[in-house]
């Protein structure tokens, strides 16, 4: 049994009536696709084809209804003060808010969640059976993530820790399988994390001077701003909107999606309303799809690779402070889990990047491509600053 069935198997009972979900993710939208998803997923599976008489599913706003209970769920965001705000004054006309999901809960902030533990109080005298929890789902990214510290290295009688793997999940399919193996070959680091649940070493990563944080991404306040863009299929293609200032990175908005043919791609970056004024660094090694972005009205150009062009463009990135907003939550999993390749002979960190999920992370280099014409250029390079963690 997996988070949403016990919730929804929980919620549908009547010991547990006055019992409330609110599922937390770190950008509000994101809960569609994930906790929204695998909860109706968790109602089919359990109530089949006669949901409908137990289950009131909502869209708009996302919202799940016990048609027995009375027992309800919601979802919020804690990307800014204003979500924060939201979440701070949430009631129910039935019961009270008595558990709480966090998914991908290595994106929360440790006072975001302290937000969220200060929202479960009060006395639940009028149901026995009732009690407090918050649970968190995640992929132990960084040994040196305040979870870790915080519920991990403590013995707590109010703390639970479980760990569980693919290797335990009786429906993985053989490609799944396979795509670990791969990782296991070509990453096995990154392997530890997300096949063995292990958590992550920080040696060997090769950006840690980027920061997750609110910030205006009026263009006005910029210096200037470009599209970058890695594609893809079967793996992803990664878009991103990023603005410079003071020879510093901000990394606005961005487009991560797999197999998608690049009309589709076109399409989402329209409806997204990404600016098509802007210069547009791509790939130069899809000559065709260039054209294609450029006959939709984008500024689309090829990166000029030269000999050592990527080692090139990590030694800039790594010499720039980077700013990253929190709704780019895929570039942000990529960058905690950049690392050089390690030697498995000699057990020491080669000057190769881990070829395996990187693609945000080309687009970043991409998009230093005018920073790195200026550079060549004769311009001062960036002063090294001091290197900032995430977390």
């Amino acid at each position: 049994m997996n988070t949403a069935q016990d919730y929804i198997i929980k919620l549908g009972d009547p010991n547990f009536i006055g019992a409330n979900l609110l599922c937390v993710r770190k950008v509000a939208e994101s809960n569609k696709d994930s906790t929204f998803a695998e909860l109706k997923a968790a109602i089919y599976k359990i109530y089949g084809a006669n949901y409908h008489r137990y289950w009131i599913i909502r869209n708009s706003p996302l919202e799940l209804e016990n048609k027995i209970t009375g027992n309800k769920v919601i979802f919020r965001g804690m990307k800014d003060d204003s979500q924060r705000e939201k979440v701070k004054s949430i009631t129910f006309d039935r019961g009270k808010l008595t558990w709480i999901w966090v998914e991908e809960a290595t994106e929360l902030y440790e006072a975001d969640v302290d937000i969220l533990d200060d929202r479960l109080r009060g006395e639940l005298s009028f149901n026995q059976f009732l009690y407090y929890q918050m649970t968190f789902t995640f992929n132990p990214v960084s040994a040196t993530h305040w979870i870790k510290a915080k519920y991990f290295d403590v013995k707590h009688p109010d703390i639970f820790t479980h760990q569980s793997t693919y290797l335990q999940n009786r429906f993985i399919d053989e490609a799944y399988h396979r795509r670990m193996m791969m990782r296991k070959e070509r990453d096995p680091d990154g392997f530890r994390v997300y096949g063995l649940g292990e958590w992550g070493e920080t040696g060997g990563l090769i950006l840690t001077n980027y920061v997750v944080e609110q910030f205006n991404t009026d263009p006005e306040r910029f210096d200037y701003m470009v599209n970058a863009q890695d594609f893809g299929f079967n793996h992803a293609n990664a878009i991103g909107e990023v603005g410079f200032k003071d020879g510093e990175l901000f990394l606005c908005r961005e487009i991560y999606e797999y197999e998608k043919d690049t009309s589709e791609l076109i399409q989402i970056a329209n409806e997204k309303r990404f600016n098509k004024k802007l210069v547009m660094w791509c790939d130069s090694a899809e000559p065709d799809r260039i054209k294609m972005w450029k006959k939709a009205g984008y500024h689309a150009f090829p990166v000029k690779k030269e000999p050592n062009s990527v080692a090139a463009q990590i030694d800039y990135l790594k010499q720039t402070r980077i700013h990253i907003h929190p709704s780019c939550k895929w570039t942000l999993k990529e960058i905690q889990q950049w690392k050089w390749r390690r030697d498995e002979k000699t057990n020491t960190f080669t000057d190769d990047p881990v070829p395996f999920f990187d693609d945000a992370m080309a687009m970043l280099r991409y998009c230093i491509e005018i920073e790195r014409r200026k550079n060549r250029n004769g311009k001062e390079k960036p002063k090294r600053r001091t290197r900032k963690t995430a977390f």
